[in-house]
């Protein structure tokens, strides 16, 4: 392919200022490209500017006269990406849609509807195709982006379909929910485990619930869900997810009888409601307070202000899904003063996908296949420390905090509190061990550290990481701030050793 179809472009001045870690997604990209994958995917977490990114590729391509596609996988997305285009300067895009009003064939750029592309079995001619939710593999794209000789970017939050490494030969790990949330992308989670049904003896197939059995079990709770709404989401604007639409729309009954506007917004929902509902709940006083839906809202929807997400949707299997759900409230606000999101669950979801969301969240996804394995993985509710997190105190609780992010450390290294310690010590009696002058000089080392030892897009993460080892707690320093230090001899000793007993698998 032409390597200069995703080369630098001086003329995007329309686009806002990329982030640190957009910047290297975005050069990690290139150095794939160079490296031979025709066809790759960035993986990056709600809120981290996916559509940014993709977008900010088709421009490159454009202005050096290549024809590019953004392809969505949902009519609601194919509005949302041409206003956010036009916001970005790329006025000159039309749209590949049944009876859309913007058709523009001869446009160099086109947005396009894969539903679209599939009825007409014809492809515009291009030179860059830009995926968005990737991880739903549509045949339409996914034979097309394999026979294609152009330059294939998959964009997804979760890249966890069966046979996506038979699609993509590289995986750009862009960021974490976690790296997001301590630079203030993406607000907190504050996760209540609430009224869930009883799953025992519900019917299976596939390994995953039946959306009946999920359906009845869930009519079973549609009253605590209003009820504890109330006491944890009120007057916060909401998502709730259902197990079917029948269940949908007993929750929005039981809304609207409760004083509360609430609507449906489901498969069944026309084009026109649709743009009705969102029209209004976008507005930052809107009346609509809770908008309900069984998927339709679980991807790609963009609306900031979101401050409550209640999971209803009981899963076994998919990961993806419960990922996807709650990412609709994390999304940063403040323009409206938003500081968390309320995550409320009525599903049992949060107790058996704790673990691997967990690794998810501080990690991301290092390989395609083992997203697949996540996805494919059957989980039953664990037992953990019902005393929960020592820090917040939430519940479930086992090595690492979902809510606060406080892990579990070595006993033998002492409490260490940003801002509030002279200095940082190991160990007791005659084999204690000076780290730092104090908790700022630490962190300036474990940064320093990473950038030496770690692969760009790794750096932030392992800084983060290496100072809640050390410390067990959270900087309060920026990583991108941070000046180059000297590592004492001490601090290389602690990190040398940590990786050691990692290697081993005894953990640091």
């Amino acid at each position: 392919m032409n390597q200069t179809v995703l080369a630098p472009s001086e003329r995007d001045d329309g686009f806002p200022p990329p982030r640190d870690f957009q910047i290297e997604a975005h050069n990690a990209l290139r150095r794939g490209f160079k490296e031979g994958h025709k066809n790759q995917i960035i993986m990056a977490p709600t809120g981290a500017g996916k559509t940014y990114l993709g977008l900010r590729v088709c421009n490159e391509a454009i202005q050096k006269g290549k024809r590019a596609v953004f392809l969505c996988d949902r009519t609601t997305l194919i509005n949302q990406t041409s206003e956010v285009a036009d916001r970005y300067g790329m006025h000159e895009h039309g749209i590949i849609q049944a009876n859309h009003w913007r058709k523009r064939p001869d446009d160099l750029f086109q947005i396009a509807s894969v539903q679209t592309i599939a009825k007409r079995e014809y492809w515009p001619k291009l030179d860059v195709l830009v995926v968005d939710e990737a991880h739903t593999t549509y045949k339409a794209w996914t034979e097309f982006a394999k026979e294609t000789g152009a330059a294939v970017v998959g964009l997804s939050a979760t890249p966890f379909t069966v046979g996506m490494g038979k699609i993509f030969t590289n995986l750009v790990n862009a960021t974490t929910m976690h790296e997001l949330t301590q630079n203030g992308v993406l607000v907190p989670m504050r996760i209540f485990s609430c009224h869930k049904p009883n799953m025992v003896g519900a019917e299976i197939k596939g390994g995953e619930w039946t959306d009946k059995a999920a359906e009845e079990r869930g009519m079973q709770i549609v009253g605590d869900v209003v009820d504890d709404w109330h006491k944890h989401g009120e007057n916060r604007k909401t998502i709730v997810f259902g197990a079917t639409i029948k269940h949908c729309e007993e929750l929005c009954r039981q809304f609207i009888d409760s004083g509360i506007m609430a609507a449906v917004f489901t498969s069944e929902t026309t084009n026109k409601e649709r743009e009705l509902l969102l029209t209004e709940y976008r507005k930052p006083d809107s009346m609509l307070k809770v908008l309900i839906s069984v998927e339709a809202l679980a991807k790609g929807f963009d609306v900031p202000d979101v401050g409550c997400v209640c999971d209803a949707r009981p899963l076994r299997k998919s990961l993806s899904t419960a990922i996807q759900m709650w990412g609709r409230g994390l999304r940063s606000s403040p323009d409206t003063g938003k500081k968390d999101c309320h995550l409320l669950d009525f599903s049992g979801n949060i107790i058996r996908f704790f673990e691997d969301f967990n690794d998810i969240y501080f990690n991301g996804l290092d390989r395609l296949d083992d997203g697949d394995k996540l996805d494919k993985k059957v989980r039953t509710a664990e037992e953990f420390e019902k005393k929960g997190c020592p820090r917040c105190g939430f519940t479930p609780f086992h090595k690492r905090c979902m809510a606060c992010g406080y892990e579990k450390v070595s006993k033998q290294i002492s409490e260490a509190l940003p801002g509030h310690m002279k200095e940082i010590f190991i160990g007791e009696g005659k084999n204690k061990k000076k780290l730092a002058d104090n908790a700022e000089h630490l962190w300036n080392q474990v940064c320093t550290y990473a950038r030496i030892y770690s692969k760009p897009e790794k750096q932030s993460g392992r800084a983060w990481h290496l100072f809640r080892q050390i410390t067990g707690q959270e900087t309060q320093w920026s990583f991108q701030r941070a000046p180059q230090v000297e590592i004492t001899r001490n601090v290389m000793n602690k990190i040398k050793q940590m990786n050691i007993a990692f290697k081993k698998g005894a953990g640091a």
